[in-house]
């Protein structure tokens, strides 16, 4: 369309009829104009365009290129659309631009697709992306659009096609991981919005399950015949079910039922495994969530009350994190310290127990990030602790052991220095992590050692001291023996960290040591001044 009629038009009513007069440069003479004219057009002249405008609709620009176009006629209900791999049921049926009927699909069985399979034409299923179930719309599609599909072969030569489309209904199929291993397919709808009344967040689920195997169907287990017919009842975020169960679950409206097919490393290998399930199934659940219980909300909560809540929270975080559950332990700290910023202490020593609490809670999210490998996000944890009591030797100890896993040997003895100064019970803890610290310092250096041995270890003639690395084995035991010792220690603490993993890099100060030798060697070898690039 030129570019005067796509400003004007929008300017009038239905049954309005209007003159257009348009300068070349807002008609055929526009530079980029979309149409073109024969040369004996007057382009570069004034035109005039007498309008009507017979009719209008409110249509969703669905492709960029306006080669899909939908037409809405009756709005359907609620707000979800379909999407891929959503299974589709709706009427179709579409004619040609000039009204030739090439297909209708308005009787018997409604044209059952999955979408996502190009079991339909690419605009077709782009516009039913768009739709709500219910809904009746008119999708224009233009042949650029028009794949090949099951549904409908067009002829060459059709440059626009219009399908008339009733989404009667579709099945929500999930792809929990998005790489097609954990798929959730609803089989009855629940009752609310989804997600709004869904139970994402941590909450008490009663749910009726059958387990089979996927390859089968063998049913292994079932709430209604195996728990005398009670449902299961667990607690969410507390890793009382397999991961996939859960994950499927929080995504069930109340009354759905759903059929989830779940991969081993999601099912039943990082869980108790039922006898009867071998090692690496696959399986099926078919869930049906009969309700939940959201948690008990904080306000109106005197104190006492508050710290009571947040004291179960805290303990079963502690319980996840003895387990080896660091993920789930971590969520359950940082939901207390939420909640926190909401609490107002209103004496001194509801404050003090306030801050000690949170205190705590700051550092067990420190030492779930240790033992997730994640340093950097356990230091600055540890940063808040300090920042605020800078003695605090449980915050220096955990900071220091984060400094020691990514190499930074002289932050973690800052650490551990000021530990033993700032609390003297804690001093054989913080005398064992330096012992700890000056082992992994000589491994570092050992290891750079012998990647470049002969380099810049003695001089050019000279002979290694006899029994040096004798010596180095027998003061390496030594700290190992300690080393141990100080890692039983932690192991007895519920959110004590200990890697001995070995940082990569090696100390600054251990090749500036030896460089006067090396400096003597490229001297040698005529290699007097060097460019760093």
């Amino acid at each position: 369309m030129i570019l005067g009629l796509l400003e004007g038009i929008p300017t009038m009513l239905k049954g309005e009829v209007a003159m257009f007069k348009m300068k070349p440069q807002m008609h055929y003479g526009e530079e980029d104009c979309p149409l073109s004219v024969s040369s004996s057009f007057p382009k570069e002249d004034e035109l005039h365009f007498e309008i009507e405008m017979l009719d209008f609709f409110k249509a969703k620009v669905v492709s960029n290129d306006f080669g899909v176009v939908k037409k809405v006629i009756n709005e359907g209900q609620g707000w979800e659309s379909p999407r891929e791999p959503y299974e589709i049921k709706a009427w179709i049926s579409a004619r040609t631009g000039d009204g030739k009927v090439i297909l209708s699909r308005t009787t018997g069985e409604p044209y059952f697709f999955t979408f996502g399979k190009s079991e339909v034409p690419k605009g077709l299923e782009m516009g039913i992306g768009t739709m709500t179930r219910g809904e009746k719309a008119v999708i224009f599609v233009t042949s650029q659009y028009l794949t090949p599909s099951p549904l409908i072969t067009v002829e060459d030569g059709i440059e626009e096609v219009h399908f008339e489309v009733e989404l009667v209904h579709f099945i929500q199929v999930r792809d929990m991981l998005g790489d097609g291993r954990l798929i959730k397919r609803r089989i009855r709808d629940g009752k609310g919005d989804f997600p709004m009344d869904c139970p994402l967040h941590d909450s008490l689920l009663r749910v009726h399950y059958k387990a089979m195997l996927s390859e089968d169907k063998r049913v292994f287990y079932d709430t209604k015949v195996d728990n005398d017919g009670q449902p299961l009842e667990f607690q969410s975020g507390e890793g009382l079910v397999p991961e996939g169960f859960e994950m499927s679950v929080r995504l069930m409206l109340p009354g759905e039922i759903a059929l989830v097919t779940c991969p081993p490393d999601y099912a039943y290998d990082k869980f108790p495994r039922p006898a009867d399930v071998p090692a690496g199934a696959h399986v099926q659940w078919e869930i049906e969530l009969l309700g939940f219980e959201m948690p008990k909300e904080w306000d109106g909560l005197d104190f006492k009350s508050i710290m009571d809540e947040a004291g179960k929270i805290k303990n079963t975080g502690n319980r996840l994190f003895k387990e080896g559950k660091f993920e789930l332990a971590k969520a359950k700290y940082e939901k207390v310290l939420r909640e926190f910023n909401h609490v107002n202490p209103q004496d001194d020593e509801e404050g003090k127990v306030f801050s000690n609490t949170r205190d705590l809670l700051n550092l067990n999210v420190a030492a779930c990030y240790l033992k997730l490998g994640e340093c950097r996000k356990s230091i600055e944890m540890c940063n808040k602790v300090i920042d605020a009591n800078p003695g605090n030797a449980k915050a220096l100890y955990r900071r220091g052991m984060a400094y020691m896993t990514l190499g930074d040997f002289e932050e973690a003895k800052n650490d551990f220095e000021m530990m033993k100064k700032a609390d003297k019970s804690s001093e054989a803890d913080a005398t064992a992590a330096l012992l700890k610290l000056k082992q992994k310092k000589q491994e570092v250096e050992k290891k750079a050692r012998k990647q470049f041995k002969g380099l810049f270890d003695k001089k050019p003639g000279e002979i290694s001291e006899a029994g040096a690395e004798d010596r180095d084995h027998q003061n390496s035991g030594e700290i190992q023996e300690n080393s141990d010792k100080l890692e039983q220690n932690e192991d007895d603490k519920c959110s004590e960290f200990s890697d001995d993993s070995i940082a990569d890099d090696y100390p600054r100060d251990w090749l500036s040591r030896f460089w006067p030798a090396g400096r003597r060697i490229f001297s040698a070898l005529g290699l007097n001044r060097c460019s760093v690039l």
